[in-house]
């Protein structure tokens, strides 16, 4: 209780930040409406035979991507917020003075991504449903619960990799390409832009482990194909012990890390 009573804190810190930067934010949501009424030109040439169907019904383009441009959206901030919150402590000066308090590892890094956590799933949300009004898509409305069930159950498996990365930033100072990288590459193989079958069949088969496509899936069902919230209960079986391998995994990674900085005496490094 002692450690979670410290959250609130950092919460309230970074939504002062949030607010204090309003053109970033603004432009943030701009460019979110801009991909979309791009990709709603994208549509025209898609052949629609080659959409799947959800619930009996073939999805348009448009419907198809919009889940997936704020799924992508959801998944690149959540992987990059860690990382971030550590290299700007490094960059102010302020990450010594931070891991040097009485607070457990696991606090910080819960503490980093607090504000997150309530913040990415309002954001795709909120996103979804003015996507939903402004270009007509038909989205179930029902499916909205269900759909946002699923973005948390992936909140900690997109966590883990963030703190793995917010490792490699303690280790090594930089790893923004990194984080790029496997955003990028969880992205492209998560069908939030084209269709998973169209992938060559290896790249297929692997491609449908990525949890990031097993979410989108059931989000997909949920707002388009009417599954409710029996529909989503399988994704979030299979995303649970996914969320456990990761944080296990960003855990011990950013354990070794700073026990390896606070030997050499190089955590106020950047």
């Amino acid at each position: 209780m002692e450690e979670l009573r410290k959250l609130p804190a950092f919460f309230r810190r970074d939504l002062l930040v949030l607010l204090s930067y309003k053109t970033a934010v603004w432009t943030d949501w701009i460019g979110l409406l801009i991909n979309l009424v791009t990709f709603s030109f994208v549509g025209r040439l898609v052949d629609p035979s080659r959409l799947p169907q959800f619930g009996g019904s073939r999805a348009t383009y448009l419907q198809f991507v919009a889940v997936g441009i704020a799924t992508s959206g959801f998944v690149q901030v959540a992987l990059g917020q860690v990382m971030a919150a550590v290299r700007n402590e490094q960059l102010m000066g302020t990450l010594e003075a931070l891991m040097m308090t009485p607070s457990a590892p696991a606090t910080l890094q819960l503490g980093f991504v607090t504000f997150d956590m309530v913040y990415v799933p309002f954001r795709t949300s909120l996103f979804l449903v003015m996507a939903h009004f402004l270009f007509h898509l038909g989205f179930d409305l029902s499916g909205f619960g269900p759909a946002a069930a699923v973005m948390l159950a992936l909140i900690p498996v997109v966590w883990g990799l963030g703190v793995v990365s917010a490792a490699g930033v303690l280790t090594f100072r930089r790893g923004g390409a990194v984080t790029g990288f496997a955003g990028a590459a969880l992205t492209m193989t998560s069908g939030a832009y084209f269709p998973l079958d169209v992938l060559p069949n290896w790249l297929e088969a692997v491609a449908r482990l990525n949890p990031v496509a097993i979410a989108l899936g059931a989000a997909r069902n949920a707002l388009l194909g009417h599954a409710g919230w029996s529909g989503i209960v399988p994704t979030l079986l299979k995303l649970a012990p996914m969320a456990a391998i990761s944080l296990l995994a960003g855990g011990l990674a950013f354990r070794l890390a700073l026990r390896r900085e606070r030997r050499l005496g190089t955590l106020g490094l950047y």
